[in-house]
């Protein structure tokens, strides 16, 4: 036994070797199949016109084909990180990638509404498996602080433009050739990622596996569909529903019992350990705002654009680059030199801020407003301030975990940003309606009443999303250590 145990240490600590040698190939592939999730949960959007004249299917009906994913993937992710501690990252992340594809071509080719339902849902089910394997897999490949500081601004960079390069992509194929290869284009980064990834990933497997915590899994998925659903809800009837106010109460009744659970059992599926240190805690409440936050972004300033100043969904999805470029390369400086330097506290709060400006700076837009003078100005900021807020978060959420937590610390994150874009989703379109609604009383519903209505209720969702950053702000400044951050989550070094 003693022999055995050796050599399957020494074959480990082989594949490790050969997984660090080829580290910036894994990279590559992470990058690649967290896109391909991330830009799922905005490149239907634009297509979603097409699709509703195609499948004829009601205004009513076509939120779901976007909180069918959001359900699934949001409420399946504490499973599919631990999945990939008991299984190997390697094995469900491509899983992960070839359910994902398949799912695709399933909602690509429906004929009718609850086929493409099924597979966008099934999609976000998929998803819950591929995101979290892919950043356990970036954790534990990227040993030396220095690399992994640069690999997790690249991928912060993309977890934080995928939403743009949705709008974009989403544009350009529905312009071009149909709402179908919205769906079918995932086929295409599967390929890559399965044809790379078979070869380069190593297994990923800890040593002590963990075992399924069965209970806590049925609490925190039931806890988190019943909360992403209630907000959901929110949009379609009203705060006053039970089908809104029902949701959200089962939902913390749910997820109070699950941290109970926690507390209780031998194999807990989310150790508590991992969300109680304080930097650790406050990256996750980091992450969850800025992914209500920016969506704030994304969502009515695509509403603006191609509704009030008439953009094509091509012009739309380009006006977003210049905020992709700027969240990349603020993402890399974050990575490489702020965070090291200045530490948590300071760099992700003056990201909030920045963030919560540019969100300010929208609320001045009206229909005389122009691209270069009134919209490309905040958009850099905004870029600016998610570029260092959420890769600086991405990167202490995960420093200092043991191996064996891995994928549950990575599925927390991932859940914090689903999760949070999904509630801000939920939340801004329900205050939006609400402004348009409360502007229309009383005014005859002329052409130019109507357009006002709607620059109001844009407005309105920019203030709320501006005041989440700030809320966000506060939250972070209270709760990160001060110092940089070394070794484990909690270790900070004052300056």
């Amino acid at each position: 036994m003693p022999a055995q145990a050796t050599t399957e240490t020494t074959i480990r600590a082989e594949a490790a070797a050969k997984a660090h040698s080829r580290r910036w190939l894994i990279l590559a592939v992470i990058g690649i199949a967290q896109l391909m999730v991330v830009l799922d949960a905005t490149i239907v959007n634009i297509a979603l016109p097409s699709a509703q004249k195609a499948l004829a299917f009601s205004d009513a009906n076509r939120q779901w084909i976007v909180t069918a994913y959001s359900l699934a993937f949001g409420s399946l992710l504490p499973l599919g990180g631990r999945l990939a501690d008991l299984f190997g990252r390697k094995l469900v992340f491509l899983t992960g990638a070839v359910g994902f594809a398949a799912a695709s071509a399933l909602a690509g080719a429906a004929g009718n509404f609850a086929v493409l339902v099924t597979g966008r849902a099934l999609q976000g089910g998929f998803g819950a498996l591929l995101a979290p394997a892919a950043l356990a897999l970036l954790t534990v490949t990227f040993t030396d602080a220095a690399e992994r500081a640069k690999a997790f601004g690249i991928y912060g960079a993309i977890a934080g433009t995928g939403g743009g390069i949705g709008l974009l992509l989403g544009g350009l194929l529905t312009e071009h050739l149909s709402w179908r290869w919205t769906l079918y284009v995932n086929l295409i980064f599967a390929v890559v990622v399965i044809a790379a990834g078979l070869p380069l990933l190593a297994g990923g497997r800890p040593e002590h596996k963990p075992r399924l915590d069965l209970p806590g899994t049925l609490l925190i998925s039931g806890g988190l569909f019943a909360m992403v659903f209630g907000f959901s809800n929110a949009e379609r009837y009203d705060w006053g529903s039970p089908m809104t106010w029902g949701f959200l109460i089962a939902s913390v009744v749910l997820i109070g019992a699950f941290a109970w659970w926690q507390t209780r059992t031998e194999h807990p599926l989310l150790p508590l350990r991992i969300v109680l240190d304080r930097n650790r805690g406050a990256s996750f409440v980091a992450i969850a705002m800025s992914g209500a936050g920016m969506f704030g972004v994304f969502l009515f300033l695509t509403y603006f654009l191609q509704a009030s100043l008439h953009y094509s969904p091509v012009q739309t999805g380009l006006a977003f680059l210049p905020m992709i470029g700027a969240l990349m390369v603020a993402a890399q400086v974050t990575a490489t030199r702020f965070l090291p330097r200045f530490g948590p506290k300071l760099v992700v709060s003056v990201g909030m801020a920045i963030s919560a400006v540019g969100l300010a700076w929208l609320t001045g837009l009206d229909l005389s407003s122009t691209y270069l003078a009134n919209i490309l100005p905040p958009l850099v900021v905004i870029g600016i301030g998610i570029g260092l807020a959420m890769p600086a978060a991405m990167n202490v959420g995960v420093t200092g975990i043991a191996e064996e937590d891995a994928g549950a610390a990575s599925a927390a994150l991932n859940t914090m940003q689903q999760v949070g874009g999904s509630i801000g989703t939920a939340l801004l379109n329900t205050l939006a309606a609400s402004a348009a609604t409360a502007y229309l009383s009383g005014r005859q519903p002329t052409p130019a009443v109507l357009a006002q209505a709607q620059l109001h209720s844009y407005s309105t969702a920019y203030w709320w999303s501006a005041g989440i950053f700030v809320a966000g702000l506060v939250i972070t400044l209270l709760l990160y250590r001060p110092g940089r951050v070394q070794g484990g989550g909690g270790q900070a070094v004052h300056m």
